[in-house]
């Protein structure tokens, strides 16, 4: 099969990739081409996964579709972003149809639960790997940055933390779990729900944002440099799903939320101000920590002891991971 017939055949006929709105032209010419609004900007982001870095090399194809699209969606949602569309590069070691059209349903899927419209992209052969992009759109001047936090502001999450890596040792065939808690964790894992409507709700309210992927401390770390400030973050007010915690034990499971990464929910500092109506508008809004003056991130526990974990989060490329 040629790569001109494998795009007509699983990917270009999918429901996600017909035009709509904010696509005047999709797959099938040079260049696509998308309509933005009148007075608004275009959010554009890029994310490559690796097979055996980050998902197994053997994997069910419907829920690496789900998950590769979710996680390039979730950087539109921590800008704020109205979802428009997505390009897909696709590295493949050899055609397999199976594979490719239980790809192809769960990567529609999200795509479809996003409002994302696939507008092209690549494909190629050589050893497994994926590259999204994905395109949104936000009011000029109204893009949540990393650079806004202010001394007094709350730190918030918008959901529990550490379910993703509390289900790694099941995705790697690691441990064993009663199925309540496995069905849990890897739904998490594989299908993580980007907060988009989180996002666009902090428009205007929200200091900063970004969403959480390389773990909590590692990622709020780029939100006080990026603002120049110091975030402290309370131990016992870190959420905690009920099945991550029954799985690893409550200290390893806010371990698992500090730094394990593969979250996907938004971290963001808020004034107080508008906590209450968010929350009145059935958002969910985590209150873990607060802003000051100062630098760096650090951990304290309801008796005010600095704890903060010496592991900060995932970063690619360093030796002693």
């Amino acid at each position: 099969m040629g790569e001109f017939e494998l795009i007509r055949n699983y990917f270009a006929a999918a429901p996600c990739a017909q035009a709509g709105d904010g696509v005047a032209l999709g797959i099938g010419d040079d260049c696509a081409l998308l309509a933005v609004p009148p007075g608004d900007q275009l959010a554009i982001s890029t994310d490559t996964l690796v097979a055996g870095v980050h998902f197994p090399d053997v994997c069910d194809p419907f829920l690496l579709g789900q998950r590769a699209l979710a996680v390039s969606a979730s950087d539109l949602a921590a800008m704020g972003a109205t979802p428009l569309a997505f390009t897909l590069a696709l590295t493949l070691p050899s055609v397999d149809a199976d594979w490719l059209q239980a790809f192809a349903r769960g990567l529609n899927q999200m795509a479809l639960g996003c409002a994302l419209r696939l507008i092209g992209g690549d494909t190629t052969r050589g050893p497994l790997s994926l590259t999204l992009t994905v395109f949104g759109c936000v009011p000029a001047g109204q893009a949540l940055t990393r650079s806004g936090a202010q001394p007094g502001d709350l730190l918030c999450v918008g959901g529990a933390l550490g379910d993703g890596a509390g289900a790694l040792p099941l995705v790697l065939n690691q441990r064993t779990a009663e199925a309540s808690i496995t069905q849990a964790l890897l739904a998490r894992y594989w299908s993580p729900q980007p907060q988009l409507i989180l996002g666009q709700a902090l428009r205007g309210k929200a200091t900063s944002a970004l969403d959480i992927s390389d773990g909590l401390l590692a990622d709020c770390g780029h939100i006080a440099v990026a603002s120049n400030v110091r975030l402290s973050i309370l131990r016992e007010a870190l959420p905690l799903s009920a099945a991550l915690t029954e799985f690893f034990g409550l200290e390893s499971a806010r371990e698992a939320a500090l730094s394990g990464g593969d979250d996907y929910v938004l971290a963001f500092t808020l004034p107080a101000v508008h906590l209450a109506e968010l929350r009145a508008a059935g958002l969910s809004v985590h209150v873990v920590g607060r802003v000051e003056a100062g630098q760096g991130v650090a951990v304290f526990d309801a008796d005010g002891q600095d704890v903060t974990p010496q592991t900060r989060g995932y970063q690619h490329f360093r030796e002693s991971q």
